[in-house]
């Protein structure tokens, strides 16, 4: 039995519509849907791509092996494919209309390429659409953020979130009890339809008083709505809902941060000291210097766990908890031991100060990473050893002009794959891709780095230069254990 394509990766989409409208590419769709989103590029001349497709890619092609375009556009359909781009010359001169028949049956956008248009030329252009794309999302996540923050910061400071969420996603928030009863709520009335199925997945995140919540997030359409709701960490059933006639990138995201701080504003029997230390992760929601609200979180070090898995979040002695959608982030105060978890893969960061915890949480990302790849239910950041002999700006300035060929996603790859002994399956694990995505791109670094890969010296140097070098290697650099 053929095994089902995996998900669509998460990269920031970008409409097919887009590509379409640019003029310097000369794209012209002939079959398919319109309304088709690219999540990133692959060429090839299999004859049948099938078991290379991840889904959600624009897959590029001149024909060389098409043989039978039925089974073709079939196989691609399956496969979970946005799009297929057809390219013209030297093989065709048009593009088969049995293909074109065959790719409208199974609702496959179909895409002619003219000949002076390059593959390379396509990609490139949708690597640049992403990144506009994912810039624009950050803004726009950076300015909810913002105006979330400054509605905690208000004397009705529930109520004012809830707005604030409400016009921030176009929609509805409310504050639900274990229930599904509104005791808040903010944007337009929702639909006697939408309500009970916001009621519906507030059930969902409650659980019972004794056993917890059953999960931490529950979506739905219905009517039109795309519905969620988060539970709220440390409080008695408490949840988050929100309803909107659309999900655009960087929602959850939104919805998450808001969740936080309604967990925050709605905690239960919050002591003095546990008070302090959620009006400073207010502060640095609001923007002000990690260094500012230091003394406010306390002298005691800062662990970030970063988690994934099933159920109820992790309990790590922390009501600190960011969850959703089998992903959770914990702020474990007071250097408190962190322990694996039963059905969680859970990577730690190591103990640090409060002003250093945007470093933590990267830390624990990477740990996280190589937990997965490692099948290990907990990995701990490790720092130090031979490399922190080394002048920091030396080494750096130096890593910065050894690795200047390379850019992303070639960057991560490299480091993924040397900090994983050169393993290509344990490499395609952590990355999300085929492992001869993994090939393809350490031969691209090998040729642009003009280095042979199988010289353990040469490893050695890329790994200290990639932890050394500043800017995005110095964002993936550290090690694990």
């Amino acid at each position: 039995m053929t095994a089902e394509p995996t998900a669509a990766p998460p990269t920031t989409p970008v409409p097919l519509a887009a590509l379409l409208a640019r003029p310097d590419l000369g794209l012209r769709q002939i079959a398919g849907p319109p309304d088709a989103v690219v999540h990133w590029v692959h060429a090839s001349e299999m004859a049948d791509p099938y078991p290379y497709l991840l889904g959600g890619e624009l897959l590029l092609t001149a024909g060389v092996q098409l043989t039978d375009p039925e089974r073709y556009a079939a196989r691609v359909a399956q496969a979970g494919a946005a799009a297929l781009g057809f390219g013209l010359a030297p093989v065709y001169d048009t593009v088969p209309a049995a293909l074109v028949a065959a790719c409208e049956r199974h609702g496959l956008p179909l895409v002619e390429v003219p000949p002076p248009t390059t593959f390379t030329a396509i990609a490139r252009a949708v690597w640049g659409l992403m990144t506009e794309a994912r810039h624009h999302e950050l803004r726009r996540v950076s300015q909810a953020q913002q105006g979330l923050a400054s509605a905690a910061a208000r004397p009705d400071p529930v109520p004012a979130v809830l707005h604030q969420l409400a016009v921030r996603l176009g929609g509805w928030a409310g504050l639900l009890d274990a229930d599904g009863a509104v005791l808040a709520g903010s944007g337009p009335d929702r639909p006697d339809e939408v309500r009970d199925a916001v009621r519906r997945l507030a059930g969902v995140v409650a659980g019972s008083a004794s056993g917890g919540p059953k999960a931490l997030t529950a979506t739905d359409a219905v009517a039109g709505e795309q519905l969620a709701v988060h539970a709220l960490a440390g409080t008695r059933g408490l949840a988050l809902a929100v309803a909107s006639p659309g999900r655009d990138p960087g929602d959850h995201t939104i919805a998450g941060v808001a969740a936080v701080l309604l967990s925050l504003l709605t905690a239960e029997r919050q002591g003095a000291d546990e008070a302090t230390r959620s009006a400073a992760l207010v502060r640095l929601l609001l923007g002000a210097a990690p260094a500012e609200v230091a003394p406010l979180l306390g002298e005691a070090p800062w662990t970030v766990v970063h988690a994934r898995g099933e159920g109820a979040p992790p309990d790590l002695g922390s009501p600190l908890v960011e969850a959703g959608d089998g992903h959770a982030r914990v702020l474990v105060p007071g250097g408190q031991d962190v322990g694996p978890h039963p059905g969680w893969t859970l990577g730690a960061s190591a103990p640090v100060a409060a002003g250093e915890l945007a470093a933590a949480d990267a830390q624990a990302a990477r740990a996280l990473r190589r937990a997965e790849a490692a099948r290990s239910p907990l990995v701990r950041h490790r720092t130090g050893g031979y490399a922190s002999l080394m002048d920091p700006e030396e080494a750096a300035a130096y890593a910065r002009g050894l690795l200047a060929p390379l850019a992303e996603p070639l960057l991560t790859t490299l480091r993924t794959w040397l900090s994983l002994h050169g393993s290509w399956d344990r490499t395609a694990v952590a990355l999300g891709v085929h492992r001869n995505t993994v090939r393809q791109r350490l031969a691209r670094c090998a040729a642009l780095l003009d280095a042979d890969l199988d010289d353990m010296d040469v490893r050695t140097e890329l790994w200290l230069a990639l932890r050394s070098a500043g800017g995005r290697a110095q964002a993936h650099s550290g090690q694990c254990e």
